[in-house]
């Protein structure tokens, strides 16, 4: 008889460096999903092994993270497994969200709870949705920022720092497949080929700031950005906050995506996830300048006849990100 061990699992190739990577850690665990159900393996960005040609059969535009998932049918030890991979991070959140219930009988042991993450209302699906929109912007993605996160030439050199030798690493391994397809050691299609000369361009293009060229116009972008696009989707998104989720007190698909991305903002601050709300915040709001500030209009506590305290006013990204903070998602992702 086959043992469960036999059994195909799905595979979620991850990067520690990677913020989606962990917004779907993220949902992982407050699922439930059990050791026994997803394979990690670590997919190291910085040396850009997301270019290897084993990588890109998973995922052709070498996005990661990446789920690899056997196709129903194929859950047995005695089958040919059939696998299909999911890399946009919208849709691998909603199929986590959807692919185990409470009522979910798999070949796991897991036994922990899964909840729906899914709004229950029309209404809550799309502010749920408005919020993930908001923040899935090219311009607000974790990468564009992480590069732009330099507004004049001391902390331009002093990002330049960190950034440089991991471009360095990508461009080596991108010019190596290269190379080893012009000398016939490695046959790869021309999609394929084309795809690495893109990213080659890309990688030159950004170290090329590090070294002095475009260095103005990288400059005023990075100020429009952070002084001027980044104040703006904060004040939206806090906007749309209900308290303490996004939603209010459960959360949900959209708390999943926001907790990564502020996560990753407020530790390019200078920020660090055993900060508590307020002081991420107002590091966040430091690190953007200009007096810049956002609105404090949620009550942390509701006024009772039985206690002299008094509510006091905070911001709602403060309230989301303490009550983030306290889960134990949170704790384990976020533990290093």
């Amino acid at each position: 008889m086959p043992t469960s061990s036999a059994i195909p699992k799905a595979v979620l190739y991850y990067s520690p460096q990677s913020v989606w990577s962990s917004a779907i850690l993220l949902a992982l665990h407050e699922k439930g999903y059990g050791e026994d159900e997803v394979d990690l393996k670590v997919v190291n960005i910085d040396k850009g092994e997301e270019f290897s040609p084993t990588f890109l059969r998973l995922s052709p535009k070498a996005m990661v993270p990446t789920l690899v998932v056997p196709l129903r049918g194929s859950l047995a030890s005695d089958v040919a497994s059939r696998f299909k991979a999911i890399s946009d991070t919208k849709a691998l959140i909603e199929f986590l969200d959807k692919s185990r219930s409470a009522t979910s009988h798999t070949h796991t042991t897991s036994s922990a709870p899964a909840p729906s993450l899914s709004p229950a209302t029309v209404a809550f699906a799309s502010a749920s949705s408005k919020i993930i929109d908001t923040i899935q912007a090219d311009e607000l993605s974790p990468d564009h920022l992480q590069y732009s996160n330099a507004r004049n030439q001391a902390s331009l050199q002093e990002l330049g720092k960190s950034l440089v030798p991991i471009l360095e690493s990508r461009r080596v391994a991108i010019v190596g497949y290269l190379t080893e397809c012009e000398h016939e050691t490695m046959r790869m299609s021309e999609k394929t080929k084309t795809f690495w000369r893109e990213k080659k361009l890309e990688v030159e293009a950004a170290l090329s700031v590090f070294s002095g060229d475009h260095v103005d116009g990288y400059l005023s972008r990075s100020r429009n950005l952070w002084e001027v696009t980044i104040p703006g989707v904060l004040t939206q998104v806090n906007e749309e906050l209900i308290g303490p989720y996004a939603l209010g007190d459960q959360v949900s698909i959209a708390d999943i995506h926001l907790s990564a991305w502020l996560f990753h903002l407020v530790r390019l601050a200078g920020g660090s996830p055993s900060d508590d709300g307020d002081v991420a915040i107002k590091k966040l709001e430091k690190h953007i300048g200009n007096g810049f500030a956002i609105p404090e209009d949620f009550l942390s506590s509701a006024f009772s006849p039985f206690t002299e305290e008094k509510p006091v006013a905070r911001s709602k990204l403060a309230v989301f990100w303490d009550a983030m903070k306290t889960r134990s998602s949170w704790k384990r992702v976020y533990a290093s």
